[in-house]
C-alpha cells in the first residue's frame, strides 16, 4: 500500500474486517475553476442542529434529568464525583442569574483560567444561558508561564469582568496579575479561597429570576458564546469569537453524515483530557457529548511522562464508545496496551471508532493500534479524522472506513472548501456556517485572514489522494508557511516529512523540528522520548545511553534516507535536544504541539551548528 504522504511503503494491515462505521460514505461535488482553484462541497445536506448550546442543554436536562452529565475524580485519584443533567441545569441557571445580577451583558466576558473541571463546564454553560461570552485560556498561561505575558494579552483583548479559577491558592499569582490590571475584577473560585473571592457554590445557588429567561430568549445563532484564543504560533494569541451558530453548524454537519439513529438506551461514555481552552475538546467534543446526552469523564491525565498513568487508571473503569485524542496519546496508549491485556480489554470493550486530530498519526502507531484491536476483538477499528482550526471549528472529516492515515477527509455538509494554488501546492480555504467572521478587536488581521470571496485561509496545504476520484478524500500536504526551499531550489514539505521522521525513529524520538531553509541539505533537531531513553538506560550493552541513541538514530535515518527518493526528504545531519520546548517562548502548546518557527528562532545556535563547515558539538552526520 502506498502512503498518502509520499513516504516509504506501508506494510499491509491485517485482513481482519473493520467494525461498522455508522456514517454515510463520501459524496461530493467538485468545481474546477479557470484560475486553477478547486471548490469542493458535500452532496449530503446538513442535519438539524440546535438553536444554541444553552437551549440544547436545557432540552437534554428536561429529557433525562437524572442521567450523569459530568464525572471527575476527587483529588489523589479518589472516587468519582458527578453531576447529573438536572443538577447541572440548576447550577447553570444560578450562575447565569448571578452574572446578570452583576450587570454583565453580551459586551462583557467571563474568563476561565482553570483546567477542565465540573465547575469550569458549568461556569461556561451558565455564561451561555445569560448571553455572556465565556473566555477560557490555557492554564499554562497562569501556572507555567513566568511572566504572564500571554495571560495579560488575552485579558486585555476580551476585558472580562469576572474571572473563574478552580483554586484560589493555585492561581494566586495569576489572579494578582489580573487584579493589578483591573482592581474591580470579580473573582470566583471553586474552593472559595483567594482574597475577596466569591465561592462558586454561592454563585451557583443564586435563585433564577425572570431576567434569566429573558436573557436566554435573546440567545440565538449570532450570539457570541465564547472567545477562544489561537495558539499564538505566529505571534500573541488572537481572540476568535465563537457564535452558537458556528457550534451548531458542526453538529448539523455531523448529523448530515449520520447513517443510523442511536439507541435510546445507549448512553455514550467518553473520557477527555484535551483542554477546553482549545477548539477540539472545548467546542466539538464538549458540544457533542451534550447533543448525544452522554456522560463525560474528565481525565486529569495527559500524554506526558508521569501523567499518562492517570489516563490508564481511568481507562480500566471507563470504556468509551468513541475515543478521540492527539496522535501522541495514541502512541503512548499503544505502548501501554501492548504490555497490559487488562487495559486492552477495557479500552476496546465498547469502542466503535476512534478519531485523531491536530497532527498526523504515523503509520507505525496506526498499525500497532489495529494489531491490538484485532487481538482483542477480531476486528479493526475505523479511524476518523476531523480537521479544522480555532477560526473554523471542524470543517472536514474522514467519515468512511480507510486504511490511510494523514487524511484531511472531505467537507462537512454545509461547508465549502476551496483549494487555492500556492506555488506547487494547494492552500486550504473554507467558507460556511462554522467559520468565524474574524478576530475580536483586530480588523487588520481579520482582513488578511480572508480572500476576496470570503474564504478563510487556513495556511495548510492539501491534495487529493486520487485526482481522478475526489471521493477518496484529501490528504494533508504540509503547512504552506512552514515549507521552505533548499539552496538548490528544492521544496521541503515540513508537515509531511516531520511525522515520517518521528515514525522512522519510533519509539526513540518524541518529536522533531526540520531545518534547512536556503541551506544545502536537510537537518533535524530531535527530542528523545522518555520511554526510549529508559530502554537504553536499562540496556546492559556497552556505551552510554546517548551513544546508543546516536547509533540507533544514525541507523534509522540512514534506512529512511535510502527510501527517501530525493534531497527533499533526506536528512544529512541531526542534533539531539535535551532542553524541553518552552511554553513561554511559544515552542509548544499545552496540547503538546511543537511550533516549528518559534523553535528554530529560539535555538538558532543549534541550527547554526548543524550547518557549520565541520559539524558542531552534538551534531551527528547520517
Amino acid at each position: 500500500m502506498t502512503p498518502p504522504d509520499g513516504g516509504s511503503p506501508v506494510r499491509e494491515p491485517s485482513a481482519a474486517p473493520f467494525k461498522p462505521l455508522p456514517m454515510k460514505g463520501p459524496d461530493v461535488s467538485v468545481e474546477r475553476r479557470a484560475d486553477g482553484s478547486i471548490v469542493i462541497t458535500s452532496n449530503h445536506p446538513p442535519g438539524e442542529g440546535p438553536r444554541s448550546i444553552a437551549h440544547l442543554f436545557a432540552q437534554k436536562a428536561a429529557e433525562h434529568p437524572e442521567r450523569p452529565y459530568l464525572k471527575q475524580r476527587e483529588p489523589g485519584h479518589g472516587p468519582w464525583r458527578q453531576v447529573s443533567y438536572g443538577d447541572a441545569l440548576r447550577q447553570i441557571e444560578g450562575i447565569g442569574q448571578w452574572l446578570l445580577d452583576q450587570g454583565l451583558t453580551a459586551g462583557d466576558s467571563v474568563m476561565i483560567l482553570s483546567a477542565n473541571s465540573i465547575e469550569h463546564a458549568l461556569m461556561t454553560l451558565g455564561a451561555y444561558a445569560a448571553g455572556v461570552p465565556a473566555a477560557p485560556v490555557s492554564p499554562a498561561y497562569s501556572l507555567i508561564s513566568t511572566d504572564h505575558a500571554k495571560l495579560k494579552h488575552c485579558f486585555e483583548r476580551v476585558a472580562p469582568r469576572v474571572v473563574f479559577a478552580q483554586s484560589g491558592a493555585m492561581f494566586a499569582k495569576a489572579l494578582e496579575t489580573l487584579k493589578a490590571l483591573d482592581p474591580s475584577l470579580l473573582i470566583v473560585t471553586a474552593d472559595g479561597t483567594g482574597e475577596g473571592a466569591v465561592p462558586y457554590q454561592a454563585v451557583a445557588a443564586t435563585p433564577p429570576a425572570p431576567a434569566l429567561k429573558a436573557a436566554l430568549e435573546g440567545v440565538g445563532p449570532a450570539t457570541v458564546a465564547k472567545y477562544l484564543f489561537t495558539s499564538g504560533s505566529t505571534g500573541l494569541p488572537k481572540a476568535v469569537p465563537q457564535t452558537h451558530g458556528m457550534m451548531a453548524g458542526v453538529i448539523a454537519g455531523q448529523e448530515g453524515l449520520r447513517a443510523d439513529e442511536p439507541e435510546t438506551d445507549d448512553i455514550p461514555q467518553s473520557l477527555e483530557w484535551m483542554p477546553w481552552s482549545h477548539i477540539s475538546a472545548g467546542n466539538i467534543t464538549f458540544n457533542a457529548v451534550i447533543w448525544g446526552g452522554g456522560t463525560l469523564h474528565i481525565d486529569e491525565g495527559k500524554p506526558l511522562p508521569g501523567m499518562f498513568e492517570t489516563t490508564i487508571k481511568n481507562l480500566y473503569e471507563v470504556s468509551p464508545v468513541v475515543f478521540g485524542s492527539a496522535p501522541i496519546a495514541f502512541s503512548m496508549l499503544a505502548e501501554a496496551m501492548e504490555k497490559d491485556p487488562e487495559l486492552r480489554r477495557s479500552f476496546f470493550k465498547n469502542l466503535r471508532y476512534m478519531g485523531y486530530g491536530g497532527a498526523t498519526l504515523s503509520n507505525d502507531v496506526y498499525e500497532r493500534i489495529q494489531a491490538l484491536a484485532v487481538a482483542e476483538t477480531g476486528h479493526r477499528i475505523p479511524l476518523t479524522t476531523m480537521y479544522g482550526a480555532t477560526e473554523t471549528q471542524g470543517v472536514t472529516v474522514t467519515h468512511w472506513i480507510t486504511e490511510r492515515v494523514g487524511l484531511v477527509g472531505l467537507p462537512l455538509p454545509g461547508i465549502q472548501l476551496k483549494l487555492a494554488p500556492s506555488g506547487s501546492k494547494y492552500e486550504v480555504r473554507v467558507k460556511g456556517a462554522t467559520v468565524a467572521a474574524g478576530y475580536h478587536k483586530d480588523p487588520e488581521k481579520t482582513a488578511a485572514a480572508f480572500d476576496e470571496e470570503g474564504f478563510y485561509r487556513l495556511g495548510d496545504a492539501a491534495r487529493f489522494v486520487d485526482p481522478e476520484d475526489p471521493s477518496k478524500g484529501l490528504v494533508f500536504d504540509g503547512r504552506v508557511t512552514e515549507d521552505f526551499k533548499l539552496d538548490t531550489g528544492t521544496w521541503v514539505s515540513v508537515g509531511v516529512l516531520r511525522p515520517d521522521l518521528v515514525a522512522a525513529c519510533s519509539p526513540y524520538i518524541h518529536d522533531a523540528v526540520i531545518t534547512g531553509q536556503d541551506k544545502p541539505f536537510i537537518g533535524a533537531m530531535l527530542w528523545p522520548s522518555p520511554t526510549g531513553l529508559a530502554a537504553l538506560v536499562a540496556d546492559p550493552g556497552p556505551g552510554t545511553p546517548l551513544e546508543k541513541l546516536v547509533a540507533i538514530l544514525r541507523e534509522r535515518l540512514g534506512a529512511f534516507n535510502a527510501g527517501a527518493g530525493g534531497s527533499s526528504r533526506r536528512v544529512a545531519r541531526f542534533t539531539i535536544l535535551t532542553e524541553p520546548p518552552s511554553i513561554d517562548a511559544g515552542e509548544i502548546t499545552d496540547k503538546g504541539y511543537v511550533n516549528q518557527r518559534a523553535t528554530l528562532e529560539r535555538r538558532a545556535d543549534r541550527v547554526a551548528a548543524l550547518y557549520a563547515k565541520e559539524p558542531g558539538e552534538g551534531v551527528f552526520a547520517v
